[in-house]
């Protein structure tokens, strides 16, 4: 699956995670997420998850709610044929309000107008297996507070990006 190209079409509000801000992200996370769960919430292109099951993560959902996008996605996993993926037409953040399974990185992308990360950030962590990780991307510098902890940040053009975990009780 390495060095396809995927397709996707332009709609309003989507931002494919930049290729090096992707590069720094998996340099985060190890070269390899063999056996790991993913969950990519507003999925977009895919980008995050199609490069989680490229590294060997054993399952990968998306959830996308833009129908044209969705298809897109659908397509995309066809054509790579990946049998780990999963999409999902549906708003990211109605996903992870109904959604049981629990990841061990969750790549979290909602449109930066919309108050969806305090919501998110309430919801994820019954939705992460122990030492999970969350991803963050966002258009300004988000201030965690428990039961989260940033564990590293970064920042390109006006996207800034951040891997979160929970925090441990001593």
């Amino acid at each position: 699956m390495r060095s396809r190209i995927i397709g996707f079409p332009d709609a309003e509000g989507l931002r494919p995670t930049p290729d090096r801000v992707r590069e720094t992200l998996f340099n985060w996370l190890g070269q390899t997420l063999y056996g790991r769960t993913c969950l990519d919430l507003f999925a977009g292109s895919g980008a995050l998850g199609f490069e989680a099951a490229s590294r060997g993560a054993e399952r990968v959902a998306m959830a996308e709610k833009n129908p044209a996008v969705f298809r897109a996605l659908k397509q995309n996993i066809a054509k790579l044929s990946c049998a780990n993926v999963f999409a999902y037409c549906q708003d990211g953040l109605e996903f992870a309000c109904r959604d049981t399974y629990r990841y061990d990185v969750i790549f979290l992308d909602p449109p930066f107008q919309s108050d969806y990360l305090p919501k998110l950030l309430e919801i994820l962590p019954q939705r992460l297996n122990e030492g999970g990780l969350v991803y963050v991307e966002s258009g300004t510098a988000l201030d965690v507070a428990l039961p989260w902890r940033t564990i590293k940040t970064g920042k390109a053009g006006q996207v800034h990006y951040q891997l979160l975990g929970l925090s441990v009780n001593d």
